[in-house]
């Protein structure tokens, strides 16, 4: 930590906390739709998204945890909800006894087609909607340079 904290403008706060709660704003308005119609959290849905993403629609647990920036045991915790409503299964891994994968069933596959028109009717609704072309290609290069940043590692937390 440097001797002296370098405490956030007022524009730099109102954009974090805009950003902090423009997030929660656009994931609780999505998340209800998608829990009201169709019965998945936006968890359920987030988890199934990278599933049917993935080649053959399984990951490794492992792989699914850095992928979502979850802990190990929320994504456990989460994954036993998900396999006893039949959205995925848990396989044993065969080249390695310690890992398992997870995959999307049939049923997973289904709840994810049917509601992924409501998913992106939502986030045009809204998001996109309230956006400018070029306000979505600034805000998609400024969220792709913040993201490779920080996994990248070259902005380093003091």
């Amino acid at each position: 930590m440097t001797a002296e904290t370098r405490w956030l403008t007022t524009t730099e706060e109102r954009a974090w906390r805009g950003l902090l709660r423009m997030h929660d704003l656009l994931v609780n308005r999505a998340g209800r739709s998608m829990q009201d119609e169709f019965g998945l959290s936006a968890s359920d849905y987030t988890v199934l998204a990278e599933l049917t993403r993935a080649p053959d629609g399984r990951l490794r647990i492992q792989e699914l945890s850095r992928v979502l920036e979850w802990e190990k045991s929320r994504v456990s915790h989460h994954l036993t909800r998900m396999v006893r409503r039949g959205l995925v299964s848990r396989e044993e891994c065969a080249d390695d006894r310690r890992g398992a994968f997870v995959v999307v069933t049939a049923e997973g596959r289904a709840a994810i087609t049917a509601a992924a028109p409501r998913h992106v009717e939502d986030v045009r609704r809204y998001f996109l909607d309230h956006l400018t072309p070029g306000q979505i290609t600034l805000l998609a290069e400024i969220a792709d340079l913040v993201v490779e940043k920080n996994l990248s590692g070259r902005e380093a937390a003091p």
